[in-house]
């Protein structure tokens, strides 16, 4: 099953990191944002990806293209018969489709316009700036007992504020800081049927009248998860997620 990832923002809300590079080459340690999203996925066994991309494609492409290079120890002959030597290998077994969508197309738009990409039935989309450690293979499971078409996964969102709570006669008597909300949001991690390309006409956003269409008519459902995710929308996120990274135990990292 082929997992789509949606590259193609400009970030704008984190332009201290996306001034010279797209929002999932981001570094979270000394890898990508995107990679620890691959990461994820390959550990259940998806290793098939295709990268929608827009914004500043080329650095993506780049990182990709030279990847064996980037992250392995090499000698380079430099004698007439040219030749690179790489001394230790990476373990990612993964097959990487670029494709450049446009700059400003719409994410229902980018999906579209890599259809012919999307061999089988069935499908996974994400965006390339949400870590989580959502089990992918119960995610594919609740998809097929629900019959849906499009399931999406729903997590409850962290309060970037305090929240207090008070008795009876006002006074304060708790204080919490980045709470959990209650109600669901979309988090990404979608599994579709190839059948919802149907419901993407032209440059239209994904979350929008598709994903209407699909819940007026009941072929729409939401897996639950209650585990970690976290977007990485500003500086402070990244912030947030380096500390995480740094701590050793990043809650996201399940491989």
């Amino acid at each position: 099953m082929k997992v789509v990832i949606l590259c193609g923002g400009k970030g704008t809300r984190l332009r201290e990191e996306t001034e010279h590079k797209p929002k999932p080459m981001v570094e979270i340690g000394d890898r990508p944002i995107i990679w620890h999203i691959m990461k994820l996925y390959s550990y259940y066994g998806f290793k098939d990806f295709v990268l929608c991309m827009g914004y500043k494609h080329q650095v993506i492409r780049e990182y990709f293209l030279n990847y064996r290079y980037m992250n392995s120890d090499i000698t380079v002959s430099l004698k007439s018969n040219y030749r690179i030597t790489c001394h230790n290998n990476h373990d990612e077994d993964w097959n990487v489709t670029l494709v450049y969508t446009g700059l400003e197309t719409k994410k229902g738009g980018r999906i579209k316009k890599i259809e012919r990409y999307l061999d089988g039935d069935r499908f996974m989309v994400t965006y390339g700036d949400g870590v989580s450690n959502v089990n992918i293979q119960e995610l594919i499971a609740f998809h097929e007992k629900e019959g849906a078409l499009a399931t999406f996964t729903g997590v409850h969102p962290i309060s970037r504020f305090a929240t207090v709570e008070q008795d009876a006669s006002g006074k304060v008597i708790e204080w919490d800081e980045k709470k959990p909300l209650e109600g669901y949001i979309n988090a990404g991690f979608f599994v579709f049927e190839n059948k919802i390309l149907d419901y993407i006409d032209g440059d239209v956003e994904l979350e929008e009248q598709p994903m209407k269409n699909l819940a007026r008519e009941g072929k729409l459902s939401m897996y639950k998860h209650n585990g970690f995710w976290h977007c990485m929308d500003t500086y402070r996120d990244y912030l947030l997620l380096e500390d995480l990274w740094e701590s050793g135990n990043p809650p996201w990292k399940v491989w």
